[in-house]
């Protein structure tokens, strides 16, 4: 019998400014509608939150300052694209170049887990640095290189291992 799979995703943004400055003081009035807005999402399952009062929480220093982290889990890669590109988040998201940098490496990651697992954030940073590196495949791609969740159930076990 098959396992249900669900779509983990992590995406990183570089701050052009620290998340208590003037210059991002729009964008962070934006983020809680817009996590409002995902949470309430068809097909939405969980989201790194760091706390329940401070929506700018996302911000993780061990991975260096002014550094933005979504981490979330969906039930498919079609209710998350649904949510990413047909839902009000896309007006926030088309103005991305006022608040962050520009990067010419991959910024966003996705993977297949088994329904029910939360993956820790050094995982979602791993499978980023495995595009990076690698280039997309079953374990880590975008939107643009997707891999179905049979295509990942179909690794070997010695691929899980090696993650």
């Amino acid at each position: 019998m098959l396992s249900v799979m669900h779509l983990a995703q992590l995406n990183i943004a570089h701050m052009r400014a620290p998340v208590d400055s003037p210059e991002l003081a729009e964008f962070v009035a934006l983020l809680e509608p817009v996590n409002a807005l995902a949470d309430a999402a068809p097909g939405f399952v969980w989201r790194l939150k760091e706390s329940e009062t401070d929506p700018t929480a996302t911000v993780v220093h061990d991975y260096g300052d002014h550094l933005l982290v979504n981490f979330s889990v969906w039930k498919s890669l079609d209710t998350l694209w649904n949510y990413v590109y047909r839902s009000p988040h896309l007006g926030v998201l088309r103005r991305r170049r006022e608040w962050f940098l520009r990067v010419a490496e991959p910024y966003t990651v996705m993977w297949w887990i088994p329904e029910g697992h939360i993956p820790p954030l050094a995982e979602g940073m791993r499978r980023l640095e495995r595009l990076k590196t690698e280039g997309p495949s079953p374990e880590a791609f975008t939107f643009k290189d997707s891999y179905s969740s049979s295509e990942a159930a179909s690794l070997p076990a010695a691929a899980e291992a090696r993650k």
